[in-house]
């Protein structure tokens, strides 16, 4: 059925609004002299900030990659004992941010070895790796358990052994889960902000962030921006390449699906269980030890309930403007994109994606110069934080809402202008209603995410105005570890709920 143009242009709009700090980046950038650009591009500084983010980003991609495999291996095609709690448990890193990951061990070392420091790129590796690997993981649990395994009968049949079929086979079959799961966790560690700064390593998100708030110096940050850009870009063109020419593997589901052959480990099973539980317990206990300890000594300190629950309701208050303002959003363009997609519609969903994949430090640096020369009315206001909120997190609103705009029969829309509804009335008495379940996702996702949110509320925050995340960083600064504690345990509490009922439903197809 034909789309209204009243909604197309909602949705370009509405859109348009979102991506409109990354539309003045590239504006911003053809600003500056080129000679000076070229030379904050081609510096020394700028090769050693390369050299550490791209080195960064490779250690913790290989390190994930084999957590990954290794652990969703474990889990799906074994007969380990506790398969199911080691499959939930190793998930659950997933729910605890990168700067709150680098805090708990930081100060767990402060508690353990006084005087010492844990920082460094070693540090950085370590932390990151522990709240990244579920990048990988969980992708790859989801295709092991959805492959058809006939398939592998088919090889055992013809003669080849357990260990070759997992490899010639079902491997294969998984390889885009595997890639993909991998280039999204590049893409984290590119864009992480919090860990790689409290643990100080020069990356060049921290550069971008120091270069805002040391002196404003645009021309750097703006430079480095950029290089990030184009990092990001050549992650996202080769993430899609893969997408396009991966393996697709077969699926069967139901009563029906034959079980899986599942690997016998025998005499190795203690040794393996120590392997498997290692990093996991490591990547949980380590943390969460830390914030129970200091959380106790932070919660008596004078004022700080009042502190804490002035935090978390700012918290509240901020991300439920931004899931009410990138849902709405997301509407018009998700119903463009399910009735009639058109070629503007999809590059506005794309455009939307690359913006989402930025670092939070480049969308707030853009949103902060776009406050300064052209908003300056809204520069540091409630509207401009929404604003960069909108531009990073549209993506998780867009997905469960054109999921569900894409089952919402379109013939019920037409039997209502049938009746003599106009199109407008029929979208809200209709549609809207039966996509209620995918936008209730879409804005408790945004929700969630903006809590952990860091680098473009600490950039766009208005004065005097401290979220939970904001409140962290700061006592953290300060190495004042018994008061930042409640704010990143709270932090983990609200983000581990999410992922809990995520991992549960996933393993229920591990039999």
């Amino acid at each position: 059925m034909a789309v209204p143009l009243w909604l197309r242009a909602a949705a370009v709009i509405a859109t348009l609004v979102a991506l409109l700090p990354l539309f003045y980046l590239v504006i911003r950038l053809a600003q500056f002299p080129l000679p000076d650009f070229l030379d904050t591009v081609f510096s020394a500084r700028s090769a050693r900030l390369a050299y550490t983010s791209l080195t960064l980003t490779f250690t913790v991609t290989v390190l994930c990659l084999v957590l990954g495999v290794g652990l969703a291996f474990l889990v799906t095609r074994t007969q380990l004992p506790g398969r199911l709690i080691l499959g939930v448990a190793a998930a659950l890193p997933l729910a605890v941010p990168s700067y709150v990951a680098a805090f708990g061990w930081q100060s767990m070392n402060a508690l353990i070895n006084p005087g010492t420091s844990f920082e460094g790129f070693l540090a950085a590796a370590i932390v990151i790796t522990s709240v990244t690997y579920p990048y990988i993981y969980l992708p790859v649990v989801a295709a092991l358990v959805s492959v058809d395994p006939a398939q592998e009968e088919a090889a055992r049949a013809l003669g080849r052994g357990p260990i070759d079929t997992f490899f010639s086979v079902t491997v294969r079959q998984t390889a885009p889960a595997i890639t993909a799961g991998t280039l999204l966790c590049a893409i984290y560690v590119i864009a992480d902000f919090g860990a790689v700064s409290i643990l100080r390593v020069d990356t060049f998100t921290r550069a971008v962030f120091t270069s805002f708030s040391m002196g404003f110096d645009r021309l750097g940050g703006v430079a480095l921006s950029s290089i990030l850009l184009v990092f990001t870009l050549c992650l996202l063109i080769l993430e899609g390449r893969v997408r396009r020419t991966g393996t697709r593997y077969s699926t069967m589901s139901g009563e029906g699906r034959a079980r899986p052959a599942r690997f016998q480990i025998g005499r190795w099973t203690l040794p393996i269980l120590a392997l498997a539980w290692t990093p996991v317990l490591v990547a949980l206990m380590v943390p969460l030890s830390a914030l129970l300890v200091w959380s106790l000594r932070g919660v008596s300190r004078p004022g700080s309930l009042a502190e804490i629950g002035s935090a978390l309701l700012n918290s509240l208050w901020a991300a439920g403007l931004a899931a009410l303002a990138t849902t709405a959003i997301a509407i018009p363009l998700a119903l463009w994109l399910a009735r009639r997609p058109s070629k503007l519609a999809r590059l506005l969903e794309r455009t939307a994606y690359l913006a989402h994949s930025l670092p939070g430090v480049v969308i707030g640096l853009s949103v902060v110069m776009l406050g300064i020369a052209v908003l300056p009315a809204l520069y540091q206001t409630m509207w401009m934080l929404t604003l960069a909120y909108c531009a990073l997190m549209l993506p998780l609103a867009l997905g469960p809402v054109l999921a569900s705009a894409l089952s919402a029969p379109p013939e019920l829309e037409e039997a209502a202008q049938s009746l003599g509804s106009s199109p407008g009335v029929g979208y809200l008495r209709v549609t809207l209603p039966l996509m209620l379940p995918g936008i209730l996702s879409g804005a408790l996702l945004v929700l969630l995410t903006t809590i952990k949110e860091l680098p473009a509320t600490l950039m766009l925050r208005p004065t005097g105005f401290d979220t939970l995340a904001t409140r962290l960083w700061t006592y953290t600064g300060g190495e004042s570890y018994a008061a930042a504690a409640p704010f990143a345990a709270l932090l983990v509490l609200v983000a581990a709920v999410p992922a809990w009922m995520m991992i549960s439903r996933l393993l229920k197809e591990v039999r």
